[in-house]
């Protein structure tokens, strides 16, 4: 299929305001019709519609710009149709700001393969399977996880459900494939996310009153001439923006060479983004590399397992659960400006996680994403004093090693 229509998006805007001497990051400004964000930034992850554990009010208080909710999710509960009737997912959720939602795809590779996100980097298996069938032409078909009922999402059902759920910026259908994928699979596959992704610009095209602005995405796994070949094919197509999906490798040295072979070939007057990656070493990489915004669940799924976010921890944060917290009357972190990392000691939290209080869950969810949108606005800063190595010491100052 070819796709040769140009689509505007009157109401959407990305504007690269500084570029790194040193490396492809950038500073930019991304305008949706729910408000503009600075970027670097981080997309904080509310999977069905809700953020774990924090209503909107707290992650705005928290630092929070954007979040995302996962499409395959509320396509099973509670509908599209019923959002849509509620106003739409802003209204129906009590957030203002800018959403994204995501296509679907990558819960066609979790569906499929009994895999999750583990898989993806090469660290596993998981979970089992509900897929029935995948077909290009009718898409995944597969069971309801809710009540077993026959489900169908290919790119113009994603195309229609996105449209309804009414998030400023949605992603084109793709298949994400994991990590035991071999080339001919991999190849196979991205040029069927290819054809997806026409498919998903015509639908997209057809209903486009300038509320939303489509992404389409690079995949090709771990090998660099597909990874090149997916990404002049998402620069030759008229997206709003480009997502970086798929697998990226088994190791850390792996992750970071996929993502070098991306600057210069990415359309460089579009907005960038990673999607699942969430750790602070790997958000530095990310940058440094040109990404301009990130999602993961990482901040919230940390803190149920009493992992506390801080700049200048090992590995990025502490375990709050360890003995030696029991009786440490220090608070998380003043600096924040968050009352609840600046009031609640160490010892009292500890004591929260021991006996099992739901507000420990809050508290650290709220100071985790407060900690990773302060490490997002001093990567900002880094960048707009333009100071020569300011992002490698930042990274030191968060990540001492």
């Amino acid at each position: 299929m070819e796709f040769n229509t140009k689509i505007d998006y009157p109401n959407f805007g990305f504007e690269v305001l500084h570029k790194d001497a040193g490396s492809f990051a950038r500073l930019g400004r991304l305008q949706t019709p729910h408000g503009t964000i600075e970027t670097p930034n981080f997309i904080f992850v509310g999977t069905k519609a809700a953020v774990r554990n924090l209503h909107p009010h707290q992650l705005r208080e928290a630092g929070a710009d954007i979040m995302l909710s996962n499409t395959y999710h509320l396509y099973i509960q509670p509908g599209p149709d019923l959002v849509q009737k509620m106003g739409g997912l802003h209204k129906f959720c009590g957030w203002d700001g800018p959403m994204l939602t995501d296509s679907g795809g990558f819960q066609i590779f979790s569906l499929g393969t009994g895999t999750g996100a583990d898989e993806i980097k090469g660290k596993g298996r998981v979970g089992g399977k509900s897929l029935i069938k995948i077909d290009e032409e009718l898409g995944a078909i597969f069971k309801s996880y809710k009540d077993g009922s026959i489900c169908r999402l290919n790119p113009e059902i994603s195309m229609e459900i996105q449209r309804k759920l009414g998030a400023d910026l949605i992603v084109q259908m793709d298949e994400c494939t994991p990590h035991s994928a071999d080339r001919d699979y991999t190849e196979k596959s991205m040029h069927m996310s290819h054809r997806w992704g026409d498919r998903s610009l015509n639908a997209f095209n057809a209903a486009h009153d300038g509320t939303q602005g489509l992404y389409g995405v690079v995949q090709g796994g771990v090998y660099r001439e597909l990874r090149e070949e997916s990404a002049d094919y998402t620069v030759s197509r008229p997206f709003f923006g480009t997502a970086v999906g798929g697998c990226l490798g088994g190791t850390k040295v792996h992750f970071y060479e996929i993502l070098s072979w991306l600057p210069g070939r990415l359309h460089p007057d579009r907005p960038i983004h990673l999607l699942g990656i969430g750790k602070i070493e790997d958000i530095f990489e990310g940058v440094k590399q040109g990404m301009d915004t990130f999602d993961c669940v990482t901040p919230t799924r940390e803190a149920r397992h009493g992992r506390v976010l801080m700049k200048g921890a090992p590995k990025g944060y502490i375990n709050i659960l360890n003995s030696r917290y029991k009786d440490d009357q220090s608070v998380l972190d003043e600096t924040l400006g968050l009352y609840t990392s600046g009031y609640y000691s160490k010892s009292y939290i500890h004591h929260l996680f021991k006996v099992g209080e739901m507000l420990a869950f809050q508290i650290v969810s709220q100071h985790n994403v407060a900690t990773l949108a302060k490490l997002m606005r001093e990567i900002r800063a880094a960048l707009k004093s333009g100071q020569p190595g300011a992002l490698d010491q930042l990274k030191k100052e968060w990540l001492p090693e």
